[in-house]
């Protein structure tokens, strides 16, 4: 077995693998100011991004919950790999051939189960659209044709065919170096009566990747009348596939929902299709389940969705009953986005897909152009449903479509919807309406409330639980002095070099915090600050030596949060840290020379005493000289 990474290449791969392009396959980036960019965290729910990334030092923040590390940190986190797989995958992407200490240029041979299902996928994947091209493929090219795509469309989206046979994929990865388990586990084939089969036969393939373009799993639509199965098979849940997290196009949308501020969703992989080649490259598509939670929160990350009113999710659904009752469903989740929600329905029911075949290209961009809000649509749905000539029709369709309407968060939007829902009913009351609404959202205020008591029965929210009191820590990081220690630090990661051989000369002791403390310990052993370089090699050797992951992920929040030095320039403002760091540690050598002077019989002990007391006259100048350089730093 190949032994450990060597660390000149893990140092190549952090070199190789720009942190901001990484972590931006995963969500949206803005500038924000002294070399920053912020997003919106992967790793919790949030309204405002708090997701800080330093590209010149390799590092991430998120001051919302927490989580930080360089570029190595990222890719182990969100795709749940050990050090070494995020490693081999970074190295593998930056074109660095990793080196192990047992020698040679090698591959480990144990690089991981996802890391061997991800190969496995892609082998797979080429295996797919390599037999579209063949003669038993003749179908599937037939079927797309019918659709409007072309053969470089194919390519493009990785569309493929499973021949009908039962053991050609099986075979084919077999001859490759993988295991039956590893076919299965990853949901690629599946276990028969004489052993493993494909799961996907005779059908049109779609590959489904991840945001950084790895297949993780395939989307097959049945081509044979004789195929009894569905008419859609996903691949199952397996590591790399989880269905309510993965939307479909999303690897190659994400540039142009960034760009344009605009999500549309729809409901199949040929309609994503049609979508990008009719110039609606922003469309995503949910993978064999209803759109969820975790699709929003991709999206939201990927919109950067913190500005109200200034990017936009496009629902398309089917214009017969089951596309009316998804977009109902959505509306019941649109609080969960901050930007404006629509839906877009063609009127006679095409999806996108049949729109482009019928009318061409620019029907697609219309019937998008043409967008509702989602609210007016839910609203207006449920209203058609009854006979609005006739009073009792009208207050059935009153009872009908208030909920909707008190459902929404934003008391002034749910005031103008209340409005809108008396002139849509020609009630000609609005007082009437507005009141039955507010009466409506007060009651289900009511529930809500009573749910988080715990009195509302077994299907309401959890009883809130006390909060739990935070663990106090052992100095006060409100104390002026205790910032200005962590000032002081944040420049020893970020500008070293303004520091010099001064800071490097105080010792841990000279800290009050406990955390910094054990920061300048680790300064100090990556020989101070006069030996930092590179800034993005200085922070990853100081990470590299922090004895446990507080003191890591301490560094790692200095490396990245702002130094507050909104007055002075960088030298002026380093040298009043230091001079008072400096003061507080005259100030305790004063005490401790005054203390012993009381000890001490000036008669008896003269000579000791004299020389003490010309000692604090000496302290006690050079405090007055540095007192007077840090007055800038108070």
């Amino acid at each position: 077995m190949a032994g450990r990474i060597r660390n000149e290449d893990i140092a190549l791969v952090r070199e190789r693998a720009p942190i901001a392009d990484v972590v931006g396959e995963h969500l949206q980036l803005r500038n924000a100011g002294g070399g920053n960019l912020k997003g919106l965290c992967p790793f919790h729910d949030e309204k405002s991004p708090s997701f800080n990334v330093t590209p010149g030092r390799g590092l991430y923040f998120c001051f919302g919950c927490g989580e930080g590390g360089d570029v190595i940190k990222f890719v182990q986190e969100i795709d749940h790999l050990s050090f070494a797989e995020a490693v081999e995958r970074l190295a593998a992407k930056a074109g660095v051939q990793l080196r192990y200490e047992e020698g040679g240029y090698t591959q480990r041979q144990d690089t991981g189960q996802r890391a061997r299902l991800v190969e496995a996928h892609r082998i797979a994947a080429e295996f797919y659209a390599e037999r579209l091209a063949s003669p038993e493929g003749e179908i599937g090219r037939r079927f797309l044709a019918e659709r409007g795509f072309e053969p470089a469309d194919a390519a493009r989206f990785g569309v493929g065919f499973a021949p009908r046979e039962w053991e050609a994929l099986v075979r084919h990865l077999r001859g490759r170096g993988f295991t039956d388990q590893e076919m299965i586990g990853g949901g690629l084939v599946r276990e028969g009566r004489r052993g493993p089969m494909d799961r996907f036969r005779g059908r049109l393939i779609w590959p489904i990747r991840d945001l950084s373009g790895d297949v993780i799993g395939f989307g097959a639509r049945k081509l044979f009348d004789d195929d009894e199965g569905p008419k859609y098979l996903n691949t199952p849940e397996s590591p790399l596939f989880h269905k309510g997290s993965v939307l479909y196009g999303a690897d190659l949308a994400k540039k142009e929902i960034a760009r344009r501020r605009q999500a549309v969703v729809v409901e199949g992989y040929t309609d994503v299709m049609a979508c990008h080649l009719a110039g609606v490259p922003t469309a995503v598509a949910t993978c064999g389940t209803s759109f969820g939670d975790d699709h929003i929160k991709i999206l939201r990350r990927l919109l950067m969705d913190q500005d109200e009113f200034r990017g936009e999710v496009v629902f398309t659904f089917d214009g017969d009953s089951a596309g009316q009752n998804a977009a109902l469903r959505a509306s019941k989740d649109e609080h969960k986005f901050v930007t404006q929600t629509f839906v877009a329905v063609q009127p006679d029911g095409l999806d996108p897909c049949d729109l482009r075949i019928r009318h061409g290209d620019a029907a697609v961009r219309d019937l998008v152009a043409s967008r509702t809000p989602l609210f007016e649509f839910a609203v207006r749905t449920r209203i058609q449903q009854h006979d609005l000539d006739t009073a009792e029709g009208r207050l059935a369709a009153l009872d009908a479509a208030a909920p909707i309407v008190a459902a929404i968060k934003d008391r002034a939007l749910r005031q103008m919807y209340a409005v809108s829902l008396d002139r849509w009913l020609g009630i000609m009351d609005e007082r009437f309406v507005v009141a039955r609404v507010r009466e409506l959202a007060a009651r289900e205020h009511a529930r809500g409330a009573a749910r988080g008591r715990g009195d509302g029965g077994g299907r309401g929210e959890a009883a809130e639980q006390p909060p739990v009191p935070a663990q106090r820590p052992a100095f006060n990081p409100d104390d002026p002095e205790v910032q200005r220690e962590r000032e002081l630090l944040k420049l020893a990661l970020q500008r070293p070099a303004l520091l010099g051989p001064v800071f490097d000369g105080l010792p841990p002791e000279a800290f009050l915090a406990p955390p910094h403390q054990a920061v300048r310990e680790v300064i100090g052993a990556a020989g101070g600050s006069a030996g930092a370089a590179d800034p993005a090699d200085w922070t990853a050797r100081l990470r590299d030596l922090a004895p446990n992951d507080q003191v890591r992920g301490l560094i790692t929040q200095l490396a990245v949060e702002p130094v507050h030095n909104a007055r002075d320039s960088d030298d002026r403002y380093a040298n009043e840290l230091l001079a008072r760091i400096q003061e507080r540690q005259l100030t305790r050598q004063i005490n401790d020379v005054k203390a012993k002077l009381g000890r001490l019989n000036p008669v008896e002990q003269a000579d000791d005493y004299n020389r003490l007391f010309g000692d604090l006259v000496a302290l006690e100048q050079q405090r007055r000289v540095l007192r007077e350089r840090g007055l800038g730093a108070q």
